[in-house]
């Protein structure tokens, strides 16, 4: 029996790290951390390889840690396809962007999470991480003084277990439990949100990423595992409350028509692998990342509206740059941490925010996501920075 499956209880009581949360930022941090020497327990409720909302799409910051990491080639090898255009629509106007290859990294990817969130899970276990699914944190051990020195676990029977470490780390998502328990405040907030609605489609005939805007609504087709294309519309939450009689296929439907009638009669022609899934959209915010015994990573430490489609590239990065910080140790390095996570994404917080309050018209659009690429050029600029580092998190 081993540690991953559910129902296993942890092999020991004391952990450098016992991290919440075993998608792609706690999976990747576990991964990097146990690289490094150190004792890692992640716990989730959920079952291995199990879905999640998502749009799929990896920017390139994402891709150069993958390769850096060792892990592209078993997505590749799950038949993820490698994406190399990106394709803008503009009302009429339509603009290709090529994919650059550089080494090792001979596109983009957009892997289904079942297979992301697995491969990364599987390379966390092979650096030593004990992975416990099935289990949650309820609960934190806590010194006299309020630091934060460990976790208490309950599996599916109700029974609790307390695992003494230095370091709980909240990688559980937009509603963490462990940001709640730790009192996280937001640090910063942006008021605009964009509802998603998306389905899976076989036959949709479109090579490469493809992004289509019309004033007051945003659409895309994400190939993915399979044979699949992720489509999805995004549209002002009001909209997406008010969606009437249809549900989510009417309103899905109008989205389609309204922005891209090309993109809706290939998915008109095409077979629906499965059905339409919902997201009425939340606002987003940087949360306190870290204080005295506990640290988050991902959407419990930031979330951004998923139009722009870096969700999980953001989770990578800070994965990698809370791992340096809790392995060099000290409340220095994880307030060093929280600096550099800050000064990175601010500027892709505020323009994705613009662009989900579409309070733009097509020219406006346009710049905004010149703005974007921008942003985007400089966290990949800042994660080069990290290949002389890198030996500590390579494969051995």
């Amino acid at each position: 029996m081993t540690g991953s499956q559910a129902g296993t209880r942890p092999a020991q009581d004391r952990y450098d790290a016992v991290i919440a949360g075993a998608r792609v930022a706690g999976a990747a941090t576990a991964m990097l951390l146990a690289r490094q020497g150190l004792r890692v327990l992640v716990v989730d409720p959920m079952r291995r390889g199990s879905d999640t909302l998502s749009t799929h799409a990896l920017m390139r910051g994402a891709i150069v840690q993958l390769s850096r990491w060792g892990v592209l080639d078993a997505i590749r090898g799950a038949g993820t396809p490698t994406i190399r255009s990106t394709a803008f629509h503009y009302g009429d106007e339509r603009i290709d962007v090529p994919i650059k290859t550089e080494g090792d990294i001979d596109g983009l990817y957009a892997p289904r999470r079942t297979v992301l969130d697995a491969v990364l899970l599987d390379a966390a276990e092979a650096s030593g991480a004990e992975v416990v699914l099935g289990h949650s944190i309820v609960g934190l051990l806590r010194d006299p003084d309020g630091r934060v020195r460990g976790a208490r676990i309950a599996g599916p029977d109700r029974r609790e277990r307390d695992v003494a470490a230095p370091m709980v780390i909240g990688a559980d998502g937009l509603r963490s439990r462990v940001a709640r328990m730790v009192e996280a405040r937001p640090t910063y907030a942006v008021p605009n949100a964009t509802a998603s609605i998306y389905g899976y489609f076989q036959g949709i005939g479109l090579e490469g990423f493809h992004w289509f805007y019309q004033t007051g609504a945003g659409v895309g087709a994400i190939p993915t595992n399979d044979g699949d294309t992720c489509v999805f519309v995004s549209i002002p939450p009001a909209r997406f409350a008010d969606r009437g009689a249809d549900g989510l296929e009417g309103m899905f439907r109008e989205a389609l028509e309204y922005v891209s009638p090309m993109l809706a009669e290939r998915v008109a022609a095409s077979s629906a692998s499965g059905k339409l899934r919902g997201f009425a959209g939340h606002p987003g915010f940087l949360r306190q990342p870290v204080g005295p015994g506990w640290a988050l990573v991902g959407d419990a430490a930031y979330f951004k509206d998923p139009l722009t489609a870096h969700g999980m590239t953001d989770a990578m990065r800070d994965a990698e740059l809370l791992a340096r910080a809790v392995a060099a140790g000290g409340d220095a390095s994880l307030a060093g941490y929280q600096a550099a996570r800050d000064g990175l994404v601010r500027g892709l917080l505020d323009v994705t925010d613009r662009i989900a309050s579409f309070e733009w018209d097509l020219e406006e659009v346009k710049e905004l996501h010149r703005t974007l690429s921008r942003e985007m050029k400089a966290e990949v600029k800042f994660l080069k920075t990290l290949d002389r580092d890198a030996a500590a998190t390579r494969v051995a």
